[in-house]
């Protein structure tokens, strides 16, 4: 009975350990794809030729560098609304903790002063 239980325990442990192997090798591979050019760009990258600093950019060039604004943009835009709603958050919990201290503060007083009379004497003056 004890070898089975040791047998699949071992086999369990085999086959997470190559499972998660798996997964980081496909997170690498998908990391590298974002982090390195195709092999066309690369090729061309040192061949083309350099403009001069007064000539005008090309076209390409032009939407490359809108392209790169935009997603910084985006990256940016997301960055501080993501920022905005942990704070709306935060700031949503501190009131009701608030609310609720200043709630059990004013019970407290009231059954504190209250005189036996319903109802409360000093509330309708």
């Amino acid at each position: 009975m004890s070898w089975t239980r040791a047998f699949i325990l071992s086999s369990l442990s085999i086959l997470l350990i190559i499972t998660c192997k798996y997964l980081v090798s496909m997170e690498g591979i998908r990391a590298a794809r974002q982090v390195f050019m195709a092999e066309s760009d690369a090729s061309n990258f040192f061949s083309q030729k350099r403009r001069s600093r007064r000539s005008p950019k090309s076209y390409a060039e032009v939407q490359a560098e809108q392209r790169m604004k935009r997603a910084a943009s985006e990256r940016r835009r997301e960055y501080n609304e993501e920022q905005r709603d942990e704070y709306e958050n935060y700031l949503e919990e501190d009131r009701d903790e608030v609310n609720e201290r200043s709630r059990e503060t004013n019970e407290q007083l009231r059954e504190y002063h209250y005189d036996g009379l319903y109802p409360r004497f000093y509330w309708f003056h």
